[in-house]
């Protein structure tokens, strides 16, 4: 339970005011009260209020700073986190299963990186109940959170120039603002990167400069696609970190994702680094814009209309080069035995409920909202049960859907692709769909679809002319939209069996 008392004065967007909080944490498993000592902390904070387009919601996030009793900003370790004195209140409202953000945090740590840790609480401000939030560690430089060496105004030359450096793509909203823009566009502008690590006003005019031009040699290399030898995209970006990257964002099929709410970071003497993640409350399909909602498609390919924040124009070529689509489709394949496996997502998902389990019925009568739409609300459920039926539903399609499309044959030794001489096209499709199969497949066959409950829904005979088939979906051809299985048989032997998508 966190208690905080503002003594009448009003928490704004900036400057952070000076209040005082307690947390009263009995342990795991047992029971906390109001009337408990303030046990896990008890002292001053600096609060403000955070967010961007989430400061229109009644429920407000809140940045806060840990202090001493004489004002002195002080590390403190909260709730069994690692010491610090930057953290975060964040109030799930438009994500009614109040998950989304710790469990992609708890998926993408388990990968081996920092991803923010998180603590479920329950808020009181000045006397008032206002529900279940997260608090959470913020992205910060620090040997427990970025861990990159230390950029002070004196590493102006040589190695100690190199890094440590964060910079992210976002809105303005909350910080200064100040960076650069990229040297080359992407659909409808040029992507802009802002200093977080150092700041801007800290940041030294050498420091600027070194970071400006690594980052455009990075996009140079990518734009012109060096993808091998010297002065190759490698040489400036480490790989792995972009494809886990990559791998996370389009399993929530993230609608921020590469846009914004996205880091990047470099250590002293090392290559740029994708990440830490951050913000997935409106992935998942919990979002109605930008075919956000289905679980089909890739979030990095979107067309995003005409706003003013697109994905950068280096996904598309990271995803032309084929070493990387291998490390991308080999690193799928090892996290789904494991720490992406339907098993483990559901066994997280369940775990998270049931630690809110009494709480999320204190905060929807707080926030009654189940059953409405709030922006950019896709899906409404009627209940929590049915907000979180859904998102695994939603989940379970997505991997599908992924598994399909990011096929892999790794067994250790093997990193050589699925081979290609079977193949689907368009998948997702609309009315027609093509299905290449070796080239000595000729004559008649059988086609057939069935349901993901094994029910047969279509078949019809096919004629096969050099491994070449195309089936038309109209008339009595009729498919609802969703995920299917297709079978060609040709003399009673099954020439593919694939899973399809119809849009």
């Amino acid at each position: 339970m966190v208690v905080i008392n503002t003594n009448g004065k009003q928490i704004i967007d900036d400057p952070k005011i000076i209040a005082d909080m307690g947390i009263i944490w009995n342990g795991s498993g047992k029971r906390n009260s109001l009337s408990d000592p303030k046990n896990n902390y008890n002292g001053k904070i600096g609060i403000e209020i955070r967010g961007s387009s989430s400061q229109t919601f009644p429920k407000k996030s809140y940045g806060l700073e840990t202090k001493s009793n004489d004002l002195v900003t002080t590390d403190y370790s909260l709730l069994g986190m690692p010491e610090e004195n930057d953290w975060i209140l964040y109030a799930p409202y438009t994500d009614k299963t109040m998950i989304r953000n710790v469990l992609t945090y708890i998926l993408d740590a388990s990968f081996g990186h920092w991803s923010p840790r998180c603590r479920f609480v329950e808020l009181f401000l000045n006397g008032s109940y206002e529900g279940v939030y997260v608090l959470m560690e913020k992205v910060k430089r620090n040997k427990n959170r970025v861990d990159i060496a230390k950029l002070t105004t004196t590493d102006n030359s040589g190695e100690d120039l190199t890094g440590g450096y964060i910079i992210k793509i976002d809105k303005t909203t909350g910080s200064s603002g100040a960076g650069w823009y990229s040297n080359y566009s992407n659909v409808s502008g040029f992507t802009y990167y802002q200093y977080d690590y150092p700041k801007s006003d800290v940041i030294t005019s050498s420091q600027r400069t070194y970071i400006q031009n690594y980052t455009r040699s990075l996009e140079t290399a990518l734009y012109q696609g060096k993808y091998s030898g010297t002065g190759s995209y490698h040489d400036f970006l480490n790989d792995s970190s972009f494809v886990d990257f990559m791998i996370i964002n389009e399993l929530a099929k993230n609608v921020d994702g590469y846009r914004l709410s996205s880091y990047l970071y470099k250590g002293k003497n090392d290559r740029m680094n994708c990440g830490p993640i951050w913000d997935f409350n409106l992935g998942y399909g919990n979002a109605d814009y930008y075919n956000a909602w289905t679980p089909y498609g890739f979030q990095y390919q979107a067309n995003l209309g005409a706003d003013n924040w697109q994905n950068p124009f280096w996904w598309n070529k990271l995803m032309a080069d084929q070493s990387f689509v291998s490390k991308l489709k080999k690193r799928w394949s090892l996290l789904r035995k494991n720490e992406l496996s339907n098993q483990r997502i559901t066994f997280v998902i369940d775990s998270l409920t049931n630690v809110i389990a009494e709480a999320k019925d204190r905060n929807y009568q707080r926030w009654p909202i189940m059953g409405v739409e709030i922006w950019p609300n896709y899906y409404v459920g009627y209940s929590y049960t049915s907000e979180v039926d859904w998102m695994k539903n939603w989940i379970s399609d997505r991997v599908t859907y992924l598994d399909y499309h990011w096929p892999y044959n790794f067994t250790g030794t093997d990193d050589h692709l699925v081979s290609q001489s079977k193949s689907i096209f368009p998948n997702p499709f609309s009315d027609q769909i093509t299905i290449h199969l070796a080239t000595d497949n000729n004559g008649s066959g059988w086609a057939e679809i069935y349901n993901m409950s094994g029910a047969l829904q279509l078949k019809s005979n096919v004629m096969i002319q050099k491994g070449l088939i195309q089936l038309e979906f109209s008339g009595r051809n009729t498919l609802s939209s969703g995920l299917y299985l297709l079978k060609i048989s040709q003399n009673n032997r099954i020439l593919l069996s694939e899973k399809v998508v119809r849009r």
